[in-house]
């Protein structure tokens, strides 16, 4: 696959779109990922009312830039509020927990739903 050219991506022109079975709960405006032919997924999350669990597939960090968000794992509690930011291992089993919050991720691999597809 080709890859994208440098850009700008412009804060006005994201577009949140709901993410999994959360939907009602989490959406995300993706940025740059594997249609960029990159193995960095990065976007922009919004979750509201939000408690889901979630089992990490990839290496993830997320910075809070609104609000705040608590990642429950079988270990402990992390909190984070603006620009706080809560890092995330692959294998990581996690419950997010946010009232109204604005992040932004980034994820590595990108491609993790496909490799996780073509696996067993």
């Amino acid at each position: 696959m080709k890859r994208s050219q440098p850009r700008v991506m412009e804060w006005a022109n994201s577009t949140f779109q709901p993410r999994f079975e959360h939907g009602d709960q989490a959406q995300a405006a993706h940025l740059c990922g594997t249609d960029d032919g990159s193995k960095l997924g990065a976007g922009f999350g919004r979750m509201t009312k939000a408690s889901f669990e979630w089992t990490v597939q990839y290496d993830e960090i997320n910075l809070v830039l609104e609000g705040e968000v608590t990642a429950v794992t079988e270990t402990q509690t992390l909190k984070a509020g603006p620009w706080d930011t809560i890092w995330l291992p692959a294998g990581t089993r996690v419950t997010y927990q946010a009232e109204d919050a604005l992040i932004f991720y980034a994820i590595q691999p990108a491609d993790w739903a496909q490799s996780d597809s073509t696996e067993g």
